[in-house]
């Protein structure tokens, strides 16, 4: 059993809750996830099975979509609605107009930079961020660029009980905090904010719509799920793509490498043959004018 399934993941699962549930049902321990969701969010998480685990990387590289709630006049620990509230604002009716909410969402869409909220599993001197937060820590955090590929409000701009909220729907790259956006937003309304919810609906190369639960699954005889899973191209398709002849894939197979082709692969690219991939390569910096393999499928 070979291939990547959508599994819609239900609040309160970890990432792992998932996989260690799939060991069993898919009974077969070559199962991996392509990155965390956190357990209060719900939505799209691709799962990889059998030799789809080995390109669980390049999948978590593919864009998101997101639908999330911003809650203005509220500031929590964790940037979210699940952590302890740390400050508040009383916002009046009126205080913020719905065109001046899209112009701060407009000025955040493209490359920005985000520092990592303290509550994640960033990585700093070995050890993750909320191993540090737990501990009543606060450590220098490395600011990074993400990409905001689509930032719009979808729904009108509510006031009640001293807040703001309006819904918003996000299209970003690999390594963008939603919650961090969130008081990003708050920032440029010139107050502060969290996330108040936050639901994933795309990501590697699959839409809620495509995706299962974890108790429907159940109910599916086993000699059916196979059916369920989709190709290891699924998880590609956000990556260049090279069409082989028969001479090359041969080639590729026995592991040799290959001339630069034209145009020039300058990052890493999926070799196919007959529509199916075969290979991962990358440029050859120890001999220029080559390409090598970092992966080969077969």
């Amino acid at each position: 059993m070979d291939g990547i399934i959508g599994i819609n993941k239900a609040r309160g699962m970890t990432s792992h809750d998932v996989v260690f549930k799939l060991r069993k049902i898919l009974r077969t321990k070559k199962v991996g996830h392509t990155g965390t969701l956190d357990p209060e969010v719900d939505g799209v998480l691709p799962i990889c099975v059998g030799k789809a685990t080995r390109i669980s990387d390049y999948v978590m590289q593919s864009g998101k979509r997101y639908i999330a709630e911003v809650t203005l006049g509220v500031q929590t620990a964790t940037e979210d609605a699940h952590g302890e509230i740390v400050k508040t604002v009383s916002i009046e009716e009126g205080m913020f107009t719905e065109a001046q909410v899209d112009e701060v969402l407009l000025r955040l869409t493209g490359s920005i930079r985000q520092v990592p909220p303290m509550y994640s599993a960033v990585k700093v001197k070995g050890r993750k961020l909320y191993e540090y937060a737990r501990e009543g820590i606060e450590v220098e955090r490395p600011e990074r660029t993400v990409q905001i590929y689509e930032l719009i409000r979808t729904s009108a701009v509510r006031f009640m009980d001293g807040k703001c909220i309006f819904n918003i729907e996000v299209a970003c790259g690999k390594g963008t905090y939603i919650r961090t956006l969130a008081t990003q937003i708050a920032e440029g309304l010139g107050t502060i904010g969290h996330m108040s919810d936050l639901t994933r609906t795309e990501s590697g190369g699959f839409k809620l719509e495509d995706c299962i639960t974890i108790d429907t699954l159940r109910e599916v005889p086993y000699d059916a799920i196979a059916e369920l899973l989709k190709p290891i191209e699924t998880g590609l398709a956000h990556m260049r793509h090279v069409a082989v002849d028969e001479p090359t894939s041969v080639k590729i197979m026995y592991g040799q490498k290959l001339r630069q082709m034209s145009p020039p692969i300058e990052d890493e690219t999926v070799m196919t043959y007959n529509d199916k991939v075969i290979a991962i390569f990358i440029p050859d910096d120890k001999h220029p004018g080559l390409i090598k393999a970092k992966k080969v499928f077969n």
